[in-house]
């Protein structure tokens, strides 16, 4: 029996999509192209969501191996914020899972500093019990041991945990401590399947 529902941020409850954002801000195919591949892809990134590198150190190493100019990484890091928006029809289910007495958790990969000014600025956070971003714990998805962190800091047992995330990955991982996955693909509402999963009404 599900008594505990544990939610990916990113593309589940907050939009982060750099592709979409860059060609809105009308960025040139090349350019984005090389934005995307050189710095939200890099492995610089990974080591931000992973709390092992400050966004200097991150800035100057990418910029010693990309075209970009470093003023140009840096201009995108400072506008990581702008990419972000809450998933408004995906939040309203975190009051609601709360009613039904299910407690309610995030699992996510996030940089420490972005993840400080998301949780201050978005009142969602409220609803939840706990959670756990990457950079507090050195540890990312789909690394199997993050998930074992989040079942021993809240004492939850996997078999009565759901995890839900829009990568396929992510969620297998998931499964493989004995969790219940769901995978979004992305999907702005996810209402009727996790009432489906659930079995009530949302």
């Amino acid at each position: 029996m599900i008594r505990s529902v544990i939610f990916d941020l990113g593309n589940v409850l907050i939009s982060f999509i750099p592709s979409e954002y860059l060609k809105k801000k009308n960025y040139p195919s090349t350019i984005r192209n090389t934005i995307l591949r050189d710095i939200f892809q890099s492995e610089e990134w990974k080591m931000l969501d992973n709390g092992v590198i400050t966004v200097n150190d991150a800035i100057d190493s990418i910029a010693l191996k990309s075209a970009l100019k470093r003023e140009e990484i840096t201009l995108v890091f400072n506008f990581r914020r702008e990419i972000m928006f809450p998933l408004d029809y995906n939040i309203r289910l975190l009051p609601e899972l709360k009613k039904h007495g299910f407690g309610v958790y995030y699992l996510s990969n996030f940089p420490l500093d972005v993840f400080e000014e998301v949780r201050n600025d978005y009142y969602f956070f409220k609803h939840f019990d706990g959670g756990i971003i990457s950079a507090e714990v050195k540890l990312s998805k789909p690394d199997p041991r993050i998930y074992s962190y989040i079942l021993d800091r809240y004492s939850l047992i996997a078999g009565e945990c759901l995890y839900i995330d829009d990568i396929e990955e992510n969620v297998r991982a998931a499964e493989t401590t004995g969790m219940k996955g769901l995978l979004t693909n992305g999907s702005e509402k996810i209402s009727a399947v996790l009432g489906e999963v659930l079995n009530i009404n949302l």
